[in-house]
């Protein structure tokens, strides 16, 4: 149990958020949101001690261990994967070091036999004997394959380490745990593997995420960090997003009935929570939203970019079609091999890839940026298509302010017309004048998107959309998707995104392509295609 008692934090004269008091209990997983630059993971700092508050206090309960997902990827570079994952139960870890000490001594004391007896019977006592082999499991359901356990992990890769840091937060089922962004870095199997994980925890949970399909499986309670206050709700993080969004409407209807509102948003409440009991964590979370005072549910004073695609012309019935195409990255891999497949009017694709490397290079193939070494591909005559790449740090070399650079890619280059793009994403005043080059990953992504508005394009190409943006921003990018009347052709790592947008998934594997027109869930839960995808995935 962790109890936070009137926390606050200051930087120079502005408080960042002051008198917080909240108690996190065992048993529930918090999801922590805000705008980007709100607090989150500061908030994570102060309760894990690695940052002073101005004042208040955080206490964890007498005995309890906390655990914390390390963002230092070079911390463990000298020690073996194995060995980094251990180390996430300290008391074990130094048991373990020491007990070894006193064997390895030549001239071994009666002291040192008292001593170590001492230390064995508390290092069963914490399942020390298991230890090795638990930690094993957490790398292997992480992805992390047992050839890699005993090496060096200065010898792993970005995406590794981020994988055995989170197994050496999950080691030993601490009492308290705290994850900032734990999925980053993680491809969709494996998150599904941390979800089912996590919401069979007995644990006090508080986790910093991006991603909605994960903070609605395993959150009780969302804790939102607004405008210096940080309040707790019951319920996951589409309760949390959908009731504050009903009560901002009824706080707009001045006309309605306090009894009418009362009786819409009871029967929110009801309509959630019968929907909540298909989820991992339905018993709790169904106890909390019955118990529910209605006027614990409050309007967001979140801000929302207006992102809107509006298509010059309708697509004809010819959208797409890939031929043979093949394509091998720097390296000499083989990223694509032989790819035909054929896009229809109103179908929105998605493509998976346990190579990143492969989809990208599909969509610079398609954008007309790089060239295939074999095969082709042809547009329908009615397409214009708009692109988002992964990686945009090219668009952004240069020193002009926004509307200086959003002006290179509008005929219309008048200060109103392309403020109006700019403010849509949440640029106003002052902002506009920035200079491209100083720009956050987040506020890239908002110029990029700004960018393709202006195209009024029919298909969007979009290689993980996601990426850098906050809730607000993928909630708003999600919501224009749904409803967009063109095609899109998009990768992501995002479950909601694609499961709520695509109606096709393609996956692309070393033996060929898995083709199938069904939402995601459907695609994921299907033991037929399972077994498919592990066979033409086998080496």
């Amino acid at each position: 149990m962790i109890t936070v008692s009137n926390l606050a934090i200051q930087f120079g004269k502005k408080f960042l958020f002051q008198d917080v008091n909240l108690k996190f209990t065992p048993g529930n997983c918090y999801g922590i949101i805000g705008a980007n630059g709100a607090g989150k993971s500061t908030f994570l700092r102060l309760i894990s001690g690695d940052l002073d508050s101005t004042r208040g206090s955080v206490e964890i309960a007498p005995g309890e261990r906390l655990s914390v997902l390390s963002q230092n990827h070079h911390a463990f570079d000298e020690y073996e994967v194995l060995s980094t994952v251990l180390m996430g139960h300290q008391k074990l870890w130094q048991i373990s070091k020491e007990k070894d000490a006193l064997y390895a001594k030549s001239n071994f004391s009666d002291e040192d036999g008292i001593r170590a007896s001492e230390l064995e019977e508390r290092f069963a006592e914490m399942d020390g004997w298991n230890a090795e082999s638990d930690a094993a499991m957490l790398l292997s359901g992480l992805g992390i394959k047992e050839a890699l356990h005993g090496k060096k992990m200065a010898d792993l890769n970005g995406k590794e380490k981020v994988k055995v840091l989170l197994a050496q937060a999950l080691f030993g089922k601490p009492d308290n745990l705290l994850l900032d962004e734990p999925t980053n870095d993680l491809d969709l199997e494996t998150v599904r593997w941390l979800e089912n994980y996590l919401a069979n925890l007995d644990t006090t949970l508080l986790i910093v995420s991006h991603d909605r399909h994960f903070l609605d499986t395993i959150c009780t309670h969302i804790v939102d960090i607004d405008y210096g206050k940080i309040q707790l709700f019951a319920g996951n993080y589409s309760f949390w997003y959908q009731s504050s969004q009903l009560a901002l409407r009824q706080q707009s209807a001045q006309n309605k009935k306090a009894e009418e509102k009362k009786k819409e948003l009871l029967e929110f409440i009801q309509r959630f929570s019968a929907n909540v009991a298909k989820s991992r964590q339905a018993t709790s979370r169904r106890k909390m939203l019955e118990k529910l005072n209605i006027e614990d549910i409050q309007p967001s004073t979140r801000r929302y970019p207006g992102i809107i695609f509006t298509p010059e012309r309708e697509t004809g019935n010819s959208i797409l079609n890939v031929s043979g195409i093949s394509k091998q990255g720097d390296d000499g891999t083989q990223l694509l091999k032989d790819l035909s497949f054929t896009i229809e009017k109103d179908e929105k694709v998605v493509f998976l890839s346990r190579n990143p490397l492969a989809t990208t290079a599909l969509f610079e193939i398609l954008n007309g940026e790089i060239k295939p070494d074999t095969g082709h591909y042809t547009w329908g005559v009615t397409i214009t298509t708009a692109y988002l790449p992964m990686e945009n740090s090219r668009y952004f070399e240069g020193r002009q302010t926004l509307v200086e650079w959003l002006s290179m890619f509008s005929e219309d280059t008048s200060e109103s017309f392309l403020r109006g793009y700019l403010g849509k994403m949440l640029f106003s005043g002052e902002d506009i004048f920035k200079r491209v080059n100083v720009l956050s990953g987040g506020e890239k992504m908002r110029c990029m998107i700004s960018k393709m508005m202006l195209r009024n394009a029919n298909v969007l190409l979009l290689d993980n959309p996601t990426n850098h943006l906050d809730l607000e921003t993928i909630q708003a990018f999600n919501n224009t998707l749904i409803n967009f009347p063109g095609n899109i052709l998009m990768s992501s790592h995002d479950h909601e995104f694609i499961n709520t947008v695509c109606n096709r998934i393609i996956e692309i594997t070393p033996k060929g392509i898995i083709d199938k027109l069904m939402s995601y869930d459907d695609y994921v839960n299907d033991a037929n295609i399972a077994a498919l995808r592990e066979e033409y995935y086998a080496q």
